[in-house]
């Protein structure tokens, strides 16, 4: 499908690595323009049983972004410009809990940001002046439900809740940090989840985390610590079973959004109009 202009446009966007859409059939490049700059990458748009998929690679199809540099409001605003209204995000993550062992899926319903210097919100000042939109759970309910049904399905014993601490990166935790978040009743920890999600829900999208755990944190294990060849090792040998997992995801999301997602914005006066 397409618009008005001739651009395809897609339903459901995925924001995750390149490996995760080279199976899609009639896929088409899409380079996308946004108030904010260009995406990551240009987008990936193909046919997924049936549903019509945007893809965008977070850190860039050869890996260089950096997770303090993702442009994260460009990616979204450029998925929400194609037509997608509800967003998987795979990532990889590490644990804080030895029940969350190397290899699990977690589905999170909660998010603490300790972030630094990104730009976490479409709504830093003039045209939009100031909007406070409610981020209370982060996640969209259906996304997440389902998610964990296909995900059982499959053959995953994914864990359906679970507070995900997003860190600033791009370097790992010492050992207090991590210990630190364990303690704050944190289970797993990333450097992508924010602010990707608050920035999907100020555009009323739905967006559903999907995480895998590649390692376990360096204050929650005695070894030598995390290291980026152990994560990248761990998520090469789980992503065919990764994107097999999203394909058929794809195709269990509704057709119709019945979450409170699309009302995210309800009464708020935004100060320009949404894609």
């Amino acid at each position: 499908m397409t618009d008005t202009t001739g651009t395809p446009t897609a339903e459901i966007g995925i924001i995750g690595g390149s490996g995760l859409y080279e199976f899609l059939s009639e896929a088409v490049e899409v380079s996308v323009e946004t108030p904010y700059g260009p995406p990551s990458d240009p987008l990936v748009i193909g046919q997924v049983a049936e549903r019509r998929v945007a893809f965008v690679p977070r850190h860039g199809a050869d890996h260089r972004w950096p997770p303090h540099r993702i442009p994260y409001r460009a990616n979204l605003w450029a998925l929400r410009s194609l037509g997608v209204r509800q967003v998987l995000a795979p990532c990889a993550v590490g644990s804080l809990r030895h029940d969350r062992p190397i290899g699990a899926l977690v589905i999170p319903d909660q998010v603490v940001d300790r972030t630094a210097g990104r730009v976490g919100t479409f709504y830093d000042g003039p045209p939009a002046g100031v909007v406070h939109v409610s981020f209370a759970d982060p996640y969209c309910p259906t996304g997440r439900e389902i998610a964990a049904q296909v995900a059982r399905a499959a053959g995953w014993e994914p864990f359906t809740e679970g507070t995900l601490v997003v860190i600033e990166g791009p370097r790992f935790s010492s050992r207090a940090e991590s210990q630190w978040y364990a303690a704050s009743g944190a289970s797993i920890i990333g450097m992508t989840g924010q602010p990707e999600a608050a920035l999907a829900r100020e555009l009323a999208l739905c967006y559903t985390a999907i995480a895998l755990v590649t390692d376990l944190d360096a204050g929650i294990d005695t070894g030598g610590g995390v290291t980026m060849a152990e994560v990248f090792t761990i998520f090469k040998q789980n992503v065919d079973r990764l994107r097999q997992l999203l394909f058929e995801l794809v195709a269990a999301l509704p057709a119709e959004r019945k979450c409170p997602c699309p009302e995210a914005l309800d009464g708020l006066a935004t100060g320009f109009e949404l894609p």
